[in-house]
């Protein structure tokens, strides 16, 4: 399975998600993955350096930064050796977002309940479209990130999709909570950390669940 976190939007919690469901498919079910860092801030590489540091050199997955059109050529080279790749890309249109969707299973589209976001979600649905000319059997969902607590943006953000056919939105949203940051400083998920956030653990796994049923995979 080939997971591409795509945004053509920075600041949308692109980067949180790609390590913790990373992590996720790794203590779930003992699966040998691999993380693409393909984005130029390189943010889950530093993670992963982070990680290293921290727990003695055993992230538990095996991590590699890759740019352009080395991220379809690479990707394709090592998929047989890992049952999930998790690649984190974008942050805007660059050549290795628009390779990442050429090689992927899914392209998960992280978005704030914010008009900004939300419009943003008409070029990423171009991108996908144009990938499954190439890749017809990637699929496009969208989850919500930093969902507001109470009050109607989510709803109204989740709303504005059924205008984007090429992405459904997946009724899995994270809050903004301070446990992912606290947790990422460490070098670690959400899942991992002492005394865990119960929400925050809650809606890693619900994605990562709601994410396998859409695609008709077992989650472990």
């Amino acid at each position: 399975m080939i997971i591409t976190l795509a945004q053509t939007k920075g600041g949308v919690g692109k980067t949180t998600l790609a390590v913790n469901l990373a992590i996720e498919r790794v203590l779930r079910g003992k699966r040998d993955v691999l993380l693409v860092d393909a984005d130029d801030q390189g943010t889950a590489a530093d993670f992963t350096a982070l990680r290293a540091e921290r727990l003695n050199g055993n992230t538990g997955y095996t991590a590699v930064q890759l740019s352009g059109a080395a991220v379809r050529t690479q990707v394709l080279a090592m998929r047989s050796k890992y049952d999930d790749i998790v690649i984190d890309a974008g942050g805007r249109d660059t050549a290795g977002l628009r390779a990442a969707l050429t090689i992927s299973n899914v392209a998960l589209v992280p978005f704030q309940p914010r008009s900004f976001d939300v419009w943003t979600l008409a070029k990423i649905g171009q991108l996908v479209s144009e990938a499954q000319i190439i890749n017809p059997n990637l699929q496009a969902f969208a989850v919500i990130n930093c969902a507001d607590p109470q009050g109607s943006d989510n709803a109204e953000a989740a709303e504005a999709l059924t205008e984007n056919p090429s992405i459904v939105y997946l009724a899995a949203p994270i809050g903004r909570r301070k446990a992912f940051p606290n947790a990422a400083s460490q070098g670690l998920s959400v899942l991992e950390v002492p005394h865990p956030d119960s929400k925050a653990t809650n809606e890693i796994k619900l994605l990562a669940d709601k994410l396998m049923a859409a695609l008709a995979v077992p989650a472990d």
